[in-house]
């Protein structure tokens, strides 16, 4: 209470500083009697408003969030930081819901941005009124979480080979971009690929809820998984051969040479996916190129 009390004193002399007082004493009853907001915006009451704001409208509760809103902005507060938070709430505790809810606090930021107080109070109180009253979701919020739990602990977990990129022909020839089969050239848009680290084979991060637009999201996890499930994972789906992994430095896919001499070349036949070729014809081995 020291510092608040501290605060409160200072706040009353930079009033008084204000002006120039014909009479003094009559000066400062006034000052004193003019309720000053408890704010302090390195304090802890800085960090009690943008909890009560947050927690407001996580509880759906637009009218305790909107107080919270005045009293944090009337008392001095950034508005940019305000909306700082309103877009880390759209994401954390509304995410795939509503996604129009993080479109809506980014604009919120940038209406605070060219206007500045007091115009922009009336955006922030939009945003603050949507997403109190916007469908709730922690999935992407707690995906994060779960992955980066394994990250931290699992540091030294190597990029899958079938999904690195090949942009030299020794990678190619070790094997980098081995059995990649680009996703748009199957029919169903999706590669029978496992794309996490072996030790993390079928680990789930992202677990959809059912409320608002996420309920659609879900549904088309499912399927996803149900077709992953039913397919082989070593191999392209039927119709489409494997095709090259994308050059990073090129933009187009790297071609990356055999070996003959190379025991991965050994009594192994190299398939070329060519528009020339449909998935009813013969496909014929594809010869060694040069480099």
């Amino acid at each position: 209470m020291e510092h608040t009390r501290a605060f409160l004193a200072y706040d009353t002399l930079c009033r008084i500083a204000a002006e120039i007082p014909e009479d003094g004493e009559q000066l400062l009853e006034q000052c004193v009697s003019k309720k000053s907001l408890l704010y302090d915006k390195a304090g802890e009451e800085h960090y009690n408003l943008i909890s009560a704001l947050h927690k407001s409208m996580r509880n759906s509760d637009p009218d305790a969030a909107v107080y919270w809103l005045a009293r944090m902005l009337e008392a001095g507060e950034d508005p940019l930081y305000v909306a700082r938070r309103l877009i880390r709430f759209a994401s954390e505790d509304i995410g795939l819901a509503d996604s129009r809810a993080l479109e809506i606090a980014v604009a919120a930021y940038q209406a605070c941005h060219f206007l500045g107080m007091p115009e922009c109070n009336v955006h922030l109180t939009h945003a603050v009124v949507y997403l109190s009253l916007a469908p709730r979701s922690n999935a992407v919020y707690r995906a994060y979480d779960a992955a980066k739990q394994d990250a931290l602990h699992m540091l030294d977990e190597p990029v899958p080979l079938v999904i690195r990129n090949a942009p030299t022909r020794l990678m190619g020839e070790l094997g980098y971009g081995e059995g990649y089969v680009y996703a748009h050239d199957t029919e169903e848009k999706i590669a029978a690929m496992e794309c996490l680290p072996e030790s993390l084979r079928g680990r789930r991060y992202y677990l959809p809820g059912e409320a608002g637009s996420e309920a659609r999201a879900k549904q088309k996890l499912e399927a996803v998984l149900r077709w992953r499930a039913a397919h082989a994972p070593g191999g392209p789906p039927k119709g489409c051969p494997a095709r090259r992994a994308q050059s990073s430095s090129t933009g187009r896919r790297a071609y990356r040479p055999q070996n003959p001499r190379s025991p991965r070349a050994h009594n192994r036949r190299r398939m070329r996916c060519s528009p020339r070729h449909s998935p009813a014809a013969p496909l014929r081995a594809a010869s060694p190129r040069s480099g």
